[in-house]
């Protein structure tokens, strides 16, 4: 009813296929951008062997790890529609529809969609990889913050960060920054700058765009004193949600770092 030719999956899963719809979920979705990241636990929780296509029966399964175990969750692929508009996750391709059908899935696990309103982004990390989460708060963080998150990205380490602030109202600042927010880190870099290094942060928001408006934005003149192979290799400048900033700029704006892997 919805699409003609729908897929579960277009040219790969990537963190810019979400875009969070009415629901305050982004606890969830921040921790869903950062599992896209790591293939060996998406495959776990997104079973390859389904779609629209073979012998479609109108049901899918996805898997979560609770209580010491992971839960196989069945889904039929109706989605909460509004006026002609879908109410929670939309696909940013108009035909990809594994977003909204996994967030569907949690929703049934968690109880209800309502019961995604409002959550902490730790869970919904140790429910995707069934690992060991740590997190820290920037109020007091530890000294070498910078060194533990390029370890945590070298590591394939799921991570994320969350702002202060009611997560009910959403309040955007003029920088750019959501109050009350979940966001995924996706990266953490030191790049040569003037005359010495810079340690900048890779993050995104789930709302798939809104960005940082500040240095290390995505037009900041910062980037001109940047090698062009670094730049390059680095910028993607659209308003697609994701933005680089300094770790210092990070510490001042956002309240904690949840980083979850295999082990501790």
């Amino acid at each position: 009813e919805i699409q003609r030719n729908p897929r579960l999956i277009m040219d790969g899963v990537s963190r810019f296929d979400i875009m969070q719809g009415e629901i305050g979920d982004c606890w969830m979705l921040a921790a869903l951008g950062s599992l896209t990241l790591r293939k060996h636990f998406l495959e776990n929780v997104l079973p390859k062997d389904q779609g629209f296509q073979d012998d479609y029966a109108g049901i899918f399964h996805f898997r979560f790890w609770q209580y010491g175990e992971w839960v196989d969750v069945v889904i039929d692929d109706r989605l909460p529609f509004l006026n002609g508009r879908y109410l929670f996750v939309q696909p940013r391709t108009s035909n990809e529809f594994w977003p909204s059908l996994l967030e569907k899935a949690y929703a049934k696990l968690q109880g209800s969609y309502q019961n995604l309103n409002g959550g902490y982004l730790s869970d919904a990390l140790v429910d995707f990889t069934g690992g060991v989460q740590v997190q820290f708060s920037l109020k007091d963080p530890p000294r070498d913050l910078e060194e533990i998150l390029k370890a945590a990205d070298k590591s394939r380490c799921l991570m994320g960060c969350s702002t202060s602030g009611q997560s009910t109202r959403n309040i955007v600042l003029r920088n750019g920054i959501v109050q009350g927010h979940a966001y995924t880190i996706t990266g953490a870099v030191k790049i040569p700058y003037k005359n010495g290094w810079k340690h900048i942060i890779r993050i995104w928001n789930p709302w798939g765009h809104g960005e940082w408006k500040g240095p290390w934005s995505d037009d900041s003149h910062q980037w001109d004193r940047v090698d062009p192979e670094y730049r390059e290799a680095l910028l993607r400048n659209k308003d697609d949600g994701e933005f680089w900033m300094s770790c210092e700029n990070f510490q001042e704006q956002f309240s904690w770092v949840y980083i979850c892997n295999n082990t501790p």
